[in-house]
């Protein structure tokens, strides 16, 4: 026998007939076993593992099961011993019925490598059936002018048993007058015979009764018995005669019930009543009756029962026909059943696994064979897959496939494939069968968590409560299970001064970010540091992301005046002279701010003057000028309260004492004493008024001469004399607003030092001058030269 195998196309489709073979891409063995029907469940067949030379526990660790061509469990395999032993009680008869020797197919299936070892199975029969007539009584007719040696053919008894325990012989109870002769046909079975010894006598003895005994071959042996009526007869000289002794035709096994089968007929060359014929069914087994019937008049035999060309593919039917005169003849009518696609390829699964390792290489999931009971071209059949799957089919053993996947999957791009197996016949129509096949692709830790962003900026606001919720990261693993639960870390800063422990920790489980500390934007305006995501596959992989943490200012620091000291032994004093035009600049109040950007624009206003209305406060940088023409009437001393405040929410502020001292002439340091204004206020001598005219007089040239030589020289310098130690700030402000964060610039920088000193002689005074705002940037290579120092005769001392 040989086996045909057939590639599996690009379209993965498979045609294969259903031959028989033993030719296996994976190896194969062969073996035939015998067992003795009705053995108890359990009984030993043969030990497998011996009869093919494996090791122990090898049909174990292989997986090794038994599947049988009926799909029926008739045998168990003990993986542990190697032993083949029957699952059930087999009864030949109802196996494989008269069929001689009753053989069950079997194929041992192993894997790693995959192997199919088959097996035939020989049921040994026992004497379990006796031989059975359909009737216990049959009726013979004979003209008593029959000759001797004249035999009749009596029905056989059936035997479910087979070979020496089917029948063996038949025999009649002692006679003189018939004998049993037995007669074989071509398909083995004996047949009984009566044969006539004597010559009849009607008027004699008109019947007879006999017993029939069939007896089979078995040890001991069964028999079965009928009683056979002969009645004698007048003279019937013609008995009918078939017109064919064969008739031969064709039924299609779905032909309904009903249907016309074939017709026989018979003539009888007599007249009257031996010349009236009946048919009827001779020596007709069960299945025989109950799947045809035959007319008694017309001989029509019409189908009583469906026909199935898998179970039976031909018939013959023993007519018989008697006339009225109790004379017979026989003909045999063969019918052969043909085959139509009737049954859709069956598709029977010996090893499944749902379940694959991604990324694991070319697995096989899934072992089956295709069966078809149609023949011919309605048994051939195609087998495929849908193309799309990343699977294929892998012919084996005649009508085995294995199912395996066509390389490495990959779980994140696709988690279950449904896999659909049609098969197809190649019969008209067409049938086909579908087994669908689940594939769950298990997961291993191939891929590590990702963040959502690359890195995260959080902002938080200084001062923040300890413990407090400032953001959260957030990673996925596509990965499922262990593999894609993510546990959080901080990571080492990059800065080993940072005390990132002490700053900030995360949580673990759902990476939610906390400051630990109060933060001062002051101290720490941003850090910034990396988290760690790890998931808890084996092994663990892990990613991660910058995490820059920025702290918003707020609004804690009140602004802080520079100029003037407030805390110095000696207050400061201004000067201005009575001369002053409107707009003349007093001073300029100079403060900053710790914070920063809005919480750091500090704005200035005049809150208390002894004057209202004679000094005025510019907004946005502080200055202090006159607001108008000074008079005689305006008191030489005026103390003015300048508020500095920002532009935080809520604001804060600090407030500065200036002290002005409005003076006819620089010549005039100082206010006179308190006693020296209450003699004042008195009515003046007229000598000393004149004298103190003339003394003034005298001091205000002089201090006019001392003006104008100091205004030339300014005027020289130029640029010199103004390079300030704080350049104007860049950008734009709010016109009443200064800025002063980060590097405490001013729009302007003005700076006097006036120490004034009391006693009995003339009092001196140092006057610094203005240093006016430049733009270093016009000219950062111009260096401003030493301002010289000289004192005048009046004591000053001008820098």
């Amino acid at each position: 026998m040989e086996a045909r195998r057939f590639p599996c196309s690009r379209q993965r489709q498979v045609l294969f007939l259903f031959l028989f073979g033993g030719v296996s891409l994976a190896g194969s063995g062969f073996g035939r076993y015998s067992v003795t029907e009705e053995t108890e469940r359990g009984s030993f067949v043969v030990n497998i593992a011996k009869d093919l030379g494996l090791g122990d526990k090898e049909l174990l660790a292989r997986g090794a099961r038994v599947v049988s061509d009926d799909n029926k469990q008739h045998l168990l395999l003990d993986s542990q011993t190697g032993d083949l032993l029957t699952n059930e009680k087999l009864d030949r008869e109802k196996l494989c019925g008269s069929r001689e020797p009753c053989m069950l197919y079997f194929q041992i299936l192993m894997d790693n490598p995959f192997q199919i070892y088959r097996i035939e199975l020989r049921v040994r029969d026992i004497n379990d059936h006796s031989p059975v007539f359909r009737d216990k009584e049959t009726v013979l007719k004979i003209l008593e002018n029959t000759a001797e040696g004249t035999s009749f053919q009596l029905e056989r008894a059936q035997d479910s048993d087979g070979g020496l325990n089917g029948i063996q012989n038949y025999t009649i109870n002692l006679n003189s007058f018939f004998h049993i002769k037995i007669s074989g046909s071509d398909e083995g079975i004996i047949y009984p015979e009566l044969v006539l010894d004597r010559a009849l006598d009607r008027e004699k003895q008109q019947e007879f009764s006999l017993t029939l005994t069939a007896l089979d071959g078995g040890l001991p042996p069964r028999s079965g018995a009928t009683n056979i009526h002969i009645v004698i007869l007048d003279v019937n000289d013609n008995a009918p005669q078939f017109s064919q002794a064969i008739y031969e035709t064709q039924a299609p096994e779905n032909s309904p019930v009903g249907s016309f089968i074939a017709q026989v007929s018979a003539g009888d060359a007599d007249s009257g009543i031996n010349a009236d014929i009946s048919y009827s069914f001779f020596d007709a087994s069960e299945d025989i009756l109950t799947t045809f019937h035959i007319n008694p008049f017309s001989g029509e035999i019409i189908l009583r029962l469906l026909l199935d060309y898998e179970l039976v593919k031909s018939y013959k039917i023993n007519i018989q026909a008697i006339d009225g005169g109790g004379l017979s003849s026989k003909c045999s009518v063969w019918v052969e059943v043909l085959d139509t696609n009737d049954n859709a390829p069956e598709l029977i699964i010996s090893s499944l696994s749902n379940h694959v390792v991604e990324n694991s290489p070319e697995t096989a999931l899934a072992v089956f064979r295709i069966k078809d009971r149609d023949s011919g071209e309605n048994g051939k059949t195609v087998c495929f897959i849908p193309d799309h799957l990343p699977f294929l089919l892998k012919p084996s053993v005649e009508n085995f496939y294995i199912l395996m996947t066509e390389g490495a999957l990959d779980r994140e791009r696709q988690a279950e494939y449904n896999i659909t197996i049609t098969v197809t016949d190649m019969g008209t129509p067409r049938l086909k069968t579908e087994h669908n096949i689940t594939v769950l692709v298990a997961d291993v830790n191939d891929n590590a968590p990702a963040f959502t962003q690359t890195s995260y900026t959080l902002w938080v606001r200084e001062n923040n409560s300890p413990a407090l919720h400032i953001g959260s990261v957030s990673a996925t693993d596509t990965d499922t299970g262990a593999n894609a639960q993510v546990t959080y870390s901080l990571l080492p800063p990059p800065d080993p001064l940072l005390p990132l422990a002490s700053l900030v920790s995360i949580n673990p489980d759902n990476g939610h970010l906390f400051a630990l500390t109060s933060l001062d934007y002051e101290a720490l305006r941003a850090f910034e540091f990396h988290v760690g995501a790890t998931d808890r596959g084996s092994p663990a992989l892990s990613s991660q992301a910058l995490v820059r943490v920025l702290v918003a200012d707020a609004n804690d620091n009140a602004p802080f005046v520079l100029y003037p000291l407030q805390n110095a032994s000696a207050p400061c004093t201004e000067l201005v002279p009575r001369a002053a035009e409107p707009g003349y600049l007093v001073t300029k109040v100079v403060a900053v701010d710790g914070d920063a950007g809005q919480n750091a624009w500090l704005s200035y206003q005049l809150l208390k003057a002894t004057e209202p209305g004679l000094f005025g406060v510019w907004a946005h940088n502080g200055e202090v000028r006159t607001a108008r023409l000074l008079s005689e009437r305006d008191a030489p001393k005026q103390r003015l309260v300048v508020l500095v405040k920002d532009n935080g929410e809520p604001p804060l502020s600090a407030s500065v004492t200036l002290h002005v001292l409005l003076v006819d002439g620089f010549s005039q340091p100082y206010l006179p004493p308190p006693e020296a204004e209450a003699a004042a206020a008195a009515p003046a001598d007229p000598l000393t008024v004149y004298l103190v005219v003339a003394l003034a007089s005298v001091s205000s040239l002089f201090l006019f001469s001392v003006l104008v030589f100091v205004a030339v020289r300014l005027c020289r310098r130029g640029g010199a004399g103004s390079a300030g130690r704080c350049p104007v700030p860049e950008g734009h402000f709010p016109g009443h607003l200064v800025d002063v964060s980060g590097t405490g610039t001013l729009s302007q920088s003005y700076q006097y030092e006036v120490c004034l000193t009391g006693g009995t002689g003339t009092n001196e005074f140092k006057f610094l001058k203005p240093i006016l705002p430049t733009v270093q940037a016009q000219d950062p290579g111009r260096n401003s030269d030493e301002n010289p120092t000289f004192r005048n005769s009046v004591g000053f001392n001008i820098q």
